[in-house]
């Protein structure tokens, strides 16, 4: 009965989880989905745009992180399904509306709202899945913003044909409200709300909670939360930065067409997206060989190979892509045969494969630090490590914009590049001479196994 138990409530509850965070995401979206038929009926400028979605963007991260610490005091369902009603609902007041007031407004509620996406995710998903599942359906879950992100574009374009811009955000709205009932009713926070023993170490305890929680200041004093948010802030914005300009640096200083760039950009999705599989399987099999310990989590050593992965092909991509492909050059040769049956060129190919290479490696570990920063929390505070994490990715993110621009309008998209190589190179060095640190944050049970 136990078996059966987890195995229908874990396939609802993941169900219920994997679509309602795909419709976040698509009604996150919305408005850059049907924007060009928005301007055919409203005139709106560059301004007017940046306006709109910037307000998206900044409420959002406030949002997020808030959510994150509310995850830990409120019910993770409740949150989940208000959001999913919030942003739907402003999705459909959206399509009634014509100002850029209006719109703005109504897209900083909506980024209000989509905060409230991920944080309860990743509570829910630490209640119901034992530790050696935990990244794999953590990665899983992550997919559904891939699926929205590549399928909502084609989805739109094909309902304008039929409907106006208006009916079809309303129609997206009213999917995601109706949705957040359904979640209502089939997410259960934790398996004792149905009857059911908790998994994992709880479990074996016979399900004492005193023994993983702790107090505010033994959580914020861990040295491995920090740990983590550097390495977070360092990671994040050092593919923020690659994601961001990456395809300037191949048109102005590389040589290479638009073309190339936006398929060098698609290579590293593609790539990110098998990254954070990979990452979630196979870090998942350490941790079912070594179990959860006190000290070094079983995930560390993909993430630093992975760290490891990002500085070499960045290296690659900044001092090998050139506008002529060198003579002799080892990677040229190599790569001649595929060329030659496939009809496109080494260099081509080449960039490609730099591409998805970075991809692999930058998502998988930005898929891994959320995974270990909610597991090595203490069970009252996993919503506020994830959050704490995620704030700092953020700051990384905001410096690979500016700051970064910044070096390459003064030296050379090259010099910019160079710096962020060395940032990689010295968190990934960091990384390896902590990697036996104390990971498990807050009080030390009395008893461990």
């Amino acid at each position: 009965m136990g078996a059966t138990g987890y195995g229908y409530y874990r396939t609802v509850i993941f169900f219920c989880l994997f679509f309602g965070y795909a419709l976040f995401f698509f009604n996150r979206k919305t408005f850059s989905f049907v924007m060009p038929s928005v301007m055919k009926e409203i005139e709106l400028d560059k301004d007017d745009l940046g306006l709109i979605t910037s307000s998206q963007t900044m409420a959002y991260a406030i949002s997020k992180f808030i959510s994150g610490v509310l995850s830990d005091q409120i019910s993770a369902r409740w949150l989940f399904s208000i959001g999913l009603l919030v942003v739907g609902g402003i999705n459909i007041a959206f399509s009634w509306s014509s100002t850029v007031a209006m719109f703005s407004l109504l897209w900083f509620i909506n980024g209000l709202g989509q905060g409230c996406g991920w944080p309860p995710c990743g509570k829910v998903l630490r209640k119901w899945f034992e530790p050696s599942q935990f990244g794999t359906w953590w990665a899983v879950l992550s997919c559904s913003m891939n699926l929205a992100g590549s399928l909502g574009p084609i989805l739109v374009t094909v309902l304008l044909k039929y409907y106006d811009w208006r009916t079809i955000v309303s129609m997206s709205g009213a999917v995601c409200a109706s949705f957040s009932l359904v979640c209502v009713v089939f997410i259960k926070n934790e398996p004792k709300d149905v009857g059911l023993p908790s998994v994992g170490v709880a479990a074996k305890k016979g399900g004492k909670r005193s023994n993983t929680e702790s107090t505010l200041s033994e959580f914020l004093l861990s040295p491995y939360l920090w740990v983590l948010s550097l390495g977070y802030l360092v990671v994040f914005g050092v593919k923020t930065a690659a994601t961001d300009w990456g395809q300037l640096f191949l048109m102005q200083e590389k040589g290479q067409t638009t073309l190339m760039g936006s398929t060098y950009m698609s290579a590293l999705e593609v790539g990110g997206f098998a990254g954070s599989l990979a990452a979630g399987l196979i870090s998942d099999r350490a941790v079912a060989r070594q179990g959860l310990g006190t000290f070094g989590s079983p995930r560390h050593a993909l993430l630093l190979i992975m760290m490891a992965g990002m500085n070499v092909s960045m290296y690659l991509f900044r001092v090998t892509v050139t506008p002529e492909v060198p003579q002799g050059a080892l990677w040229a040769e190599a790569l001649h045969p595929v060329a030659v049956l496939t009809g496109v060129s080494e260099k081509e190919i080449w960039i490609v494969l730099l591409g998805a290479m970075f991809g692999f490696s930058s998502y998988g570990p930005i898929a891994l630090f959320g995974v270990i920063a909610s597991e090595c929390a203490p069970s009252n505070f996993c919503g506020t490590s994830h959050a704490i994490v995620a704030l700092m990715a953020n700051v990384g993110a905001f410096m690979a914009g500016l700051p970064f621009s910044t070096i390459a309008k003064q030296h050379s998209w090259d010099m910019a590049f160079w710096v962020a190589e060395v940032v990689m190179a010295v968190a990934t060095v960091g990384f390896f001479l902590v990697r036996n640190i104390r990971t498990k944050m807050g009080r030390i049970s009395e008893k461990m196994d």
